[in-house]
C-alpha cells in the first residue's frame, strides 16, 4: 500500500529558532520529517547546532543574517526567539509552521499522539467566522455546523490567516503568574477550535503557531526584542496584535484552540521578570492603542497596512517610551527587507550548513 503524501508537503516550511541541538525532532519525525526546515540559530554563530539525520533543512546563524540583510539586519532581534521571523522572510512557501525546541508531541485524553501539523493545516484550509460567533465554535469541524440563527449570508466565512495552537504541561504564563503558581501545569485537553471575533485582540504565543504566509506573512514580524532592547518575551504578542488588526482590516480570520503540543520546560521566572518588567506596564497602554486603530481604505495590502501601522506606532506610543520610535523604524526596515528578499530578482546564497 502506497504511503499517502503528507498534506501541503511542497507548500509548507517549518521554522525553528534555537540555541541548542535539535534532538527534540526525533520525537516529531513521523510528522515533520517530510517537510523542509528553516532553522534560525540564535546566540554564538560559532556554536555547532546538530540536526538529526534524515531532515531536509537550511540553518542560518547571525553571520548569515548579517550577510544577507546587510544594514537591514538590525531589524532582526538577537538573543531572543524573535529571530525566528528571519526564517519567515527566507521561506518561499505559502504556509509556515513554527515551533520551539522545548516542545514535544502531546497526547490526547485517549493516550494517542497528536499530529499538530495536520490540525494546523486543517485550521488554515477551512474558513474562519470572525463576523458572527457560532456557539458550536468551528462550524467546519466534523460533527459541527452553523447553529440556528446564524445568518446564511455569513456562512462562507473568510480565509484563515493564522492558526494558534495551545500547550499541555507548562502553560504560557508571564513571570508574576509563574512566581505565584510555580508548580501549576495545564492538564486540560479541550477539544475545540474557535475563531477569534473581529475587533478582539489576543495574546499570541509563537511556540505552536501556523500561518498563511501569502496572506499575512509581511506582518508576522516579532518586533525588536532581546539583547540590547529594554524588553523581551513580548515578541510573539507584538506580532499577534499587529496581525490581528490587519486581519480584521483585510477580512481574514484567526483560529485558536487545537492543536496541543507538550511544552516541556518552565523558564526561569526571575529571568523572565527582568525581560518582561517594562512590558507588563506598557501593555496597559499598548493594548488600548491597538484596540482603537482604524487603518485607512487606501491600505489594501499587508505591506501597506504594516507601514501605516508603523506610523501610528510612532505617533501613538512614543509618549509611552522612546523605544517605540525605534521599534517603528525597525518595522519599516523589516518591510523593506521583506520586499527586497522576496522580489523576483532576489538571489540569496544559501547558508553553508544546509542539507
Amino acid at each position: 500500500m502506497a504511503t499517502p503524501t503528507p498534506l501541503l508537503k511542497d507548500e509548507l516550511d517549518i521554522v525553528i529558532p534555537t540555541i541548542r541541538n535539535l534532538d527534540f525532532l526525533e520525537q516529531w519525525r513521523p510528522y515533520l520529517s517530510p517537510y523542509h526546515l528553516i532553522i534560525v540559530q540564535d546566540g554564538d554563530p560559532a556554536k555547532v547546532v546538530k540536526v538529526p539525520e534524515g531532515y531536509d533543512y537550511e540553518l542560518y546563524n547571525r553571520n548569515d543574517i548579517n550577510r544577507i540583510l546587510g544594514p537591514k539586519a538590525s531589524c532582526i532581534s538577537f538573543k531572543d526567539s524573535a529571530c525566528r521571523c528571519f526564517g519567515y522572510m527566507m521561506s518561499k512557501k505559502k504556509y509556515i509552521f513554527t515551533i520551539d525546541d522545548d516542545c514535544w508531541v502531546a497526547k490526547d485524553p485517549q493516550g494517542k499522539d497528536i499530529n499538530a501539523m495536520e490540525q494546523h493545516i486543517t485550521n488554515l484550509l477551512t474558513p474562519s467566522t470572525p463576523l458572527f460567533f457560532n456557539t458550536l465554535y468551528d462550524p467546519y469541524r466534523k460533527g459541527a455546523d452553523f447553529v440556528r440563527g446564524y445568518p446564511f449570508s455569513m456562512r462562507e466565512g473568510v480565509p484563515t490567516a493564522i492558526s494558534h495552537g495551545l500547550w499541555l504541561n507548562v502553560p504560557d504564563y508571564d513571570a508574576p503568574t509563574q512566581l505565584v503558581k510555580p508548580a501549576e501545569r495545564n492538564t486540560r485537553f479541550v477539544d475545540m477550535v474557535m475563531t477569534i471575533p473581529k475587533n478582539t485582540l489576543f495574546p499570541m504565543c509563537g511556540m505552536n503557531l501556523a500561518f498563511d504566509r501569502s496572506l499575512i506573512g509581511p506582518a508576522m514580524y516579532f518586533g525588536l526584542m532581546g539583547d540590547g532592547q529594554p524588553i523581551g518575551r513580548y515578541d510573539d504578542m507584538w506580532a499577534g496584535w499587529c496581525c490581528k488588526v490587519i486581519c480584521d482590516h483585510l477580512g481574514y480570520g484567526v483560529k485558536t484552540g487545537l492543536p496541543y503540543i507538550h511544552h516541556s520546560k518552565a523558564s526561569n521566572p526571575f529571568v523572565n521578570l527582568k525581560k518582561e518588567y517594562k512590558g507588563i506596564f506598557w501593555q496597559e497602554e499598548i493594548i488600548p492603542f491597538f484596540q482603537q486603530i482604524q487603518l485607512s481604505k487606501e491600505a489594501v495590502t499587508v505591506e501597506q497596512c504594516y507601514l501605516e501601522l508603523s506610523k501610528l506606532v510612532r505617533e501613538g506610543l512614543n509618549g509611552v517610551d522612546p523605544y517605540f520610535t525605534k521599534l517603528a523604524d525597525a518595522m519599516v526596515t523589516w518591510i523593506e527587507a521583506w520586499t527586497e528578499i522576496n522580489s523576483k530578482s532576489s538571489k540569496v546564497t544559501p547558508p553553508v550548513k544546509s542539507k
